[in-house]
């Protein structure tokens, strides 16, 4: 079925002729604030055959409105709800005036169906409708978006949540989607000039003199580096509008609950540029699903969401009372902010913006030296520092290039590389490493069922994370997309450990179409089982890989501009041919 609702903030005020009518009155039940449930509060297509419009739109948010591209007239794009074993047609219609795509993110399907331009299928021509059709492998909780220019940041995402063909795993009472993503008045390719032309053009919570957070040695130390330890985040606050649900923090989108119910919250970052610190003060947090495949249920008080990623939590407020959800930039430079409830108009306090983050030699690739901690006897015994000196002293910097190996190539993509990086799978997030209560890492989570592929690995392949922060270059191996990289090759079936080396100060969210992995934690509890994972700054994080599912398939960093400006390879999973080459 098709809906056509309008949603309070995409309508078109101008084009219509409606200013000052008061368009408030006109809002549809689900698009005010303190909505009741998740089929009351979100449009929602279910069944075998689904119609998606993608179209030219309005999009209205803190009082200003500006050009959007919406599906069904909705921003975020209606919630499609399948089930496990069924088949759906997707029929997708383009009425813009530029080529369109849809990717189904997370989703085990054939690989020309996958929706990526130029990789597994032509795109959506305008005027044209394209139908994907495939069957539905798996349950839990996903999105879908663009995969053509810069359109996700425009509004082109939506939710996507497939029920499981048996039992629930993890019970619960009640449900709310919960859709973070971050919206901004200018055009997305505006933000990307802006960003060539100065890397941290957007940062305005940069080092001064009276900053109390670093001594003056330390000060020197990153002036003489070149490079900002208070640059997290490429695009923030200064210019993004943070959203639950297509709602900014002061229009409090609501959920409902009874106290003493088991509330589900399926939390979807589906942000352009945009790292969240989730909490909701007062209120335990049992993460039970992660990246839509169920873990063993691990209590938490606060968790990091990478662009991309997925988490369902379960909550159960057994006070009448309202609690404030908060989804902080990971910059510290502004928040999404929502509310549960027993009953609408109810609200719960609003915490500050804690104090902003920086950067620390850890997150330089320094290994776990900091700032003058003295030499330890593994980095001297390496030849990366001198017994008895601090750790500034270190024989190589990220912008020394004599230890970079001949599969990266060195140029003025790459201005930095991490001396040595370590594996940050098991650290608490940036900001969060001294929060008094509990902080979830990738480490916690352990897969309910374990990955159906126990063979070790058969080889290993190295992925290095490369960028130019000052110029906004990104890319693999110091290769941009479409500019002489070459391919990832698996062999079909192949089992494969791919390790992924951070050469950046920045946070990489990394995802691979068509395929699950197992996050190597080294945890006994098991490896829990994703298809994105965000590799933190100077840092490595390790997955197995079963290439099971031939094709060729998109494989990039998860920031929208980071992929648009060259973190982007294809993965082509090929049976062996008699040659011995996949």
């Amino acid at each position: 079925m098709t809906i056509m609702i309008r949603r309070r903030n995409l309508l078109r005020a101008g084009a219509l002729g409606l200013a000052g009518m008061g368009l408030n009155a006109k809002f549809p039940a689900w698009a005010q604030t303190g909505s009741s449930g998740l089929r009351a509060d979100m449009p929602t297509l279910t069944g075998e055959d689904i119609r998606l419009r993608i179209a030219y739109d309005m999009f209205k948010v803190g009082g200003r409105t500006g050009h959007a591209i919406t599906m069904n007239g909705v921003l975020p794009a209606p919630l499609i709800r399948l089930r496990e074993g069924q088949n759906v047609r997707l029929h997708v219609e383009n009425t813009l005036d530029e080529d369109t795509s849809i990717h189904w993110h997370g989703l085990i399907l054939p690989f020309h169906m996958d929706g990526v331009p130029g990789i597994s299928f032509p795109g959506i021509k305008p005027g044209k409708t394209f139908t994907y059709e495939f069957p539905i492998k798996q349950a839990g909780t996903y999105w879908y978006h663009s995969h053509s220019g810069l359109q996700e940041q425009l509004g082109h995402y939506g939710p996507l949540v497939i029920d499981p063909a048996g039992t629930e795993p993890a019970a619960y009472d009640r449900e709310h989607v919960i859709v973070l993503s971050d919206w901004t008045f200018n055009h997305p390719h505006q933000l990307i000039l802006k960003l060539k032309q100065k890397g941290a053009y957007f940062n305005r919570q940069k080092q001064t003199l009276t900053d109390g957070t670093m001594s003056a040695a330390e000060r020197a130390e990153w002036g003489g580096m070149r490079m900002d330890p208070a640059d997290i985040a490429d695009i923030n606050g200064t210019t993004y509008s943070f959203l639950i649900n297509g709602h900014g923090p002061s229009e409090n989108w609501t959920g409902l609950f009874k106290p003493g119910e088991r509330v589900r919250l399926r939390f979807i970052n589906a942000s352009a540029m945009t790292i969240f610190n989730v909490r909701i003060p007062g209120l335990p947090m049992t993460v039970v699903e992660a990246d839509g495949q169920p873990v063993r249920p691990v209590e938490t008080d606060e968790f990091q969401i990478s662009v991309a990623e997925t988490y369902d939590i379960i909550v159960t407020p057994t006070a009448d009372q309202a609690f404030t959800l908060v989804a902080e930039a990971i910059d510290r430079s502004g928040m999404a902010r929502a509310t549960l409830a027993p009953r609408l108009g109810m609200v719960a306090a609003v915490p500050v913006l804690r104090e902003r983050p920086t950067l620390s030699m850890r997150d330089m690739g320094m290994g776990g030296m900091g700032g003058g901690d003295s030499c330890a006897p593994e980095h001297a015994a390496m030849g990366h520092c001198t017994p008895g000196q601090p750790a500034a002293a270190m024989n190589h910097s990220m912008r020394d290039k004599s230890t970079v190996p001949a599969s990266v190539k060195v140029g003025v993509g790459v201005d930095m590389i991490a001396p040595m990086p370590v594996d940050r799978t098991g650290d608490r997030p940036l900001g969060l490493e001294k929060e008094p209560h509990r902080v979830l890492t990738y480490h916690d989570l352990a897969p309910l069922v374990p990955f159906s592929d126990k063979r070790p690995p058969a080889r290993s392949v190295d992925i290095h994370l490369t960028g130019n922060m000052e110029r906004f270059m990104w890319s693999f191996d110091g290769k941009k997309m479409n500019e002489g990289f070459e391919p990832i090759r698996f062999e079909l079936n192949e089992r494969v450990r791919v390790n992924l080396i951070n050469n950046s100060m920045m946070n990489h969210p990394i995802h691979i179409h068509g395929h699950f992995f197992e996050l190597v934690t080294g945890k006994d509890h098991g490896h829990p089982i994703k298809h994105t994972v965000n590799v933190m700054p100077g840092g490595k994080a390790s997955f197995d890989l079963t290439a099971d599912a031939p094709g060729d398939w998109a494989f990039h960093c998860h920031l929208l501009y980071h992929m648009h400006a060259g973190m982007m390879n294809v993965v082509k999973v090929r049976p062996m041919t008699e040659g011995g080459a996949a």
